[in-house]
């Protein structure tokens, strides 16, 4: 299949790689960061810089709008695609109908619309990560792009679903919790270590550990340790003592510790 990126920040380096290695021909990249889409052309077979937003003479069949969120409708107003297209959005949390409706505000021509969502963090400009284990959250406007885009999944991934864009958000915000929020956590363990000259290592095998116990649990609750789980209250006004000085902290302190003890 032919393709073209409207985007090529950290999902774009990974997902066009795939579907290269895949046997798919990128065709053309657009950014309005023209540095990362040369970046990213450098590292496929024979892609092309698009200048601007218009594709109208593309070869492609397909275009991934790997774009944030905020720009959807600001890509769209300017995006000129061939007739009969397929056009995809790359969102957790943006609906299909969303997409459906901004190009049929803005195309002049009809097109098709789906999603296809990689349920995974990514960062560019490292080495491409191994697609065949990620999931693939699929939705389209009709049957025949949700059968074509299912066959392009499964040339990915081991993993392809049906999602249908209210479960594409509620997978979304949990992993925000499970992602995002949790390596947040990381980042202040990282901080406390290095505002008392300790080293952050120390804490890795337990941070192995407990994601590894998670993910083996029929429920991560189940698995829950600590202070607030054995409900040690000593423990517990030593260390909002501690963080006494830090209101921000203590107060996420607070938070995380009430909620592990409403669990239990």
């Amino acid at each position: 299949m032919k393709l073209s990126f409207i985007g090529a920040g950290n999902l774009a380096w990974h997902l066009a790689m795939a579907f290269e290695n895949a046997g798919n021909v990128i065709c053309e990249v657009y950014s309005r960061n023209e540095k990362n889409a040369r970046r990213l052309i450098s590292m496929l077979y024979d892609a092309r810089l698009n200048p601007d937003l218009n594709f109208a003479e593309s070869e492609s069949e397909l275009f991934v709008l790997a774009i944030p969120d905020d720009a959807l409708e600001e890509v769209t107003a300017q995006l000129v695609l061939p007739e009969n297209a397929l056009v995809v959005h790359t969102s957790g949390s943006k609906s299909l109908e969303s997409l459906r409706q901004l190009m049929d505000i803005y195309s002049d021509v009809p097109v098709r619309t789906g999603v296809f969502y990689p349920l995974q963090t990514f960062t560019k400009g490292i080495n491409p990560l191994p697609f065949e284990t990620i999931p693939l959250c699929i939705e389209a406007s009709d049957k025949s792009t949700e059968k074509q885009l299912i066959a392009l999944g499964q040339e990915l991934s081991q993993i392809v679903y049906l999602v249908n864009s209210h479960e594409r958000k509620v997978l979304h915000i949990a992993a925000v919790f499970a992602c995002n929020f949790t390596n947040y956590l990381f980042g202040i363990a990282k901080d406390l270590t290095d505002s008392e000259n300790l080293e952050f290592d120390l804490l890795k095998p337990l941070i192995e550990e407990t994601v590894q116990k998670a993910l083996d649990a029929r429920h991560p609750a189940e698995v829950q340790t600590g202070p607030a789980r054995r409900g040690d209250v000593t423990t517990l006004s030593l260390h909002r003592a501690y963080l006494s000085d830090r209101p921000e902290l203590l107060q996420l302190y607070r938070m995380l510790s009430d909620g592990i003890q409403t669990r239990r």
